[in-house]
């Protein structure tokens, strides 16, 4: 399968997003041995980014949203247990004598 964003095929998850985004995912992830400075400069520039386009934060926190809601339990390794049921298994937070 596939996948075009805007005429241009996206080989990859992180391409799609980024043609989506039309930002580089770098910009808003940062990179694993960035400097503090470096940080501080991919930061500003996000702040500009964000600043000449006010839909784009919408679009990014959406993404965002969408991909976790989607991928949380992959991503994070999650196992869900059920939950006791009521009266079984509780202690009744009274100390002993």
């Amino acid at each position: 399968m596939k996948t075009y964003v805007g005429g241009q095929r996206a080989a990859t998850a992180a391409e799609f997003i980024e043609l989506a985004l039309g930002t580089p995912l770098e910009l808003w992830l940062g990179e694993p041995d960035e400097s503090p400075e470096e940080r501080a400069a991919r930061l500003d520039a996000a702040r500009d980014i964000l600043a000449d386009d006010p839909g784009l934060f919408d679009a990014v926190t959406q993404l965002a949203v969408d991909v976790l809601g989607t991928h949380a339990p992959a991503l994070l390794n999650v196992t869900t247990f059920d939950r006791p049921r009521s009266g079984r298994g509780r202690a009744s937070g009274k100390a002993a004598a």
